[in-house]
């Protein structure tokens, strides 16, 4: 599941520089949407590139003519329940068929609709369960998180809808994307700090990231092969001295391969780089897949992974490919299947070992090093089930 964080910028926040503010905070932070009102639209588009929401308390979403539906002026979604029932300005009819929040859902419109519900109470916990049936965004904002029933809407709206919880920061952003381990969608951020805007999308991305079991594998066989085309990957990121890429030959083993960020005696450090190996050699994707280093270009994203298995995506800025003296180094896992790669012949190339950061030039038989394992074929870079021998 992808989770997205939205932020609250409509007039409840304070005048046009005060939304402006939480905007461009949304803006610099990454953030996936902003919550406006109608008339704040066309200045959103202007700050710059998000997903907008709009509160419509005016008129209908279907009276909008599918022709004017110009991105420039018109949001990606509207949002009823503003000054209406869903937020308790209206009382809730009986009978929730002769809603106006809910008739305007059903018309629909030429973007998708959204529902804004404060849980005031039970009978609203069951408006927003109805709301999520007709709406693509359910927004539940939760009065007092003691007894918000988060978990309810969860486990009783499904897949129905994207399902946005209310919250006023990140740890409560983290525990509405843990609840039930399922947890919301998205999550509202209803603040002013710049910080907590920005500490919430951190926890979006922590949440959205995979983490990989790395193990050990022996060296069997450390041969110099001569010379071959090497891929040193530039990222547009600092990486942590305890990052790397996982590449390597054979897809279902891909070798751990320490980002340069350790001193030499011989050339400055470069925490933006992997040299990954040579050409044909496989390098894992953010998404679970693997792409060859000779594809990488500036603007794809790879994978980064530290040695605990916390991954995260980094920006490709630069691919170096020039003819360097290389290293074939074969391991074994524990089970018996033999994989390898190909690393240059250069002491600035660490790999993980137990007892900590080694050059490849160091490597011998019997060392262990660290690699993902995977028991799959790759068919264009994605998991199938099928027989391939590579050797």
């Amino acid at each position: 599941m992808t989770r997205a964080v939205w932020v609250k910028a409509d007039d409840a926040v304070g005048d046009w520089e005060a939304r402006r503010a939480r905007i461009t905070a949304a803006l610099e932070a990454g953030a996936d949407w902003v919550l406006v009102d109608e008339g704040d639209v066309e200045r959103v588009r202007e700050l710059g590139e998000i997903g907008v929401a709009a509160f419509r308390t005016d008129g209908d979403v279907s009276l909008i003519d599918d022709a004017e539906d110009d991105e420039a002026v018109h949001p990606d979604a509207y949002v009823v329940g503003k000054e209406g029932e869903g937020d308790g300005t209206v009382d809730l009819p009986n009978d929730y068929s002769g809603s106006a929040d809910l008739s305007t859902l059903r018309r629909g419109g030429p973007v998708p609709g959204g529902a804004y519900v404060r849980i005031l109470g039970e009978e609203y916990e069951s408006f927003a369960e109805a709301a999520a049936r007709e709406a693509a965004h359910t927004i539940a904002v939760g009065e007092d998180w003691t007894i918000i029933p988060l978990e309810n809407l969860i486990a009783r709206i499904g897949e129905e809808t994207e399902l946005v919880a209310g919250v006023t920061g990140a740890a409560e952003a983290r525990t509405a994307f843990e609840t039930l381990e399922i947890g919301a969608d998205a999550v509202l951020l209803d603040s002013d700090d710049p910080d907590e805007i920005r500490r919430t999308v951190e926890v979006r991305d922590e949440t959205d990231r995979e983490r990989l079991d790395l193990r050990w594998a022996a060296v069997t066989d450390v041969e110099q092969v001569g010379s071959a085309d090497r891929v040193c990957v530039d990222t547009g990121n600092l990486l942590d001295h305890d990052e790397g890429m996982l590449v390597g030959s054979m897809a279902r083993g891909l070798v751990f391969v320490h980002a340069e960020t350790a001193e030499s005696p011989y050339v400055a450090s470069r925490p933006f780089r992997v040299n990954a190996g040579a050409v044909h050699a496989y390098v894992r994707t953010p998404d679970g897949g693997t792409k060859y280093l000779s594809e990488l270009q500036s603007g794809d994203e790879v994978q980064v992974v530290d040695l605990d298995g916390r991954t995260r995506e980094a920006v490709v800025g630069r691919v170096k490919i020039e003819k360097r003296p290389m290293f074939r180094v074969a391991l074994e896992t524990d089970d018996g299947d033999r994989v390898e790669t190909l690393l240059q012949n250069a002491e600035t190339i660490k790999v993980a070992t137990p007892e900590g950061r080694t050059a490849v030039t160091d490597l011998e038989a019997g060392d262990e090093i660290a690699l993902y394992y995977e028991d799959t074929a790759r068919h264009f870079g994605e998991a199938v089930e099928e027989s391939i021998i590579e050797k």
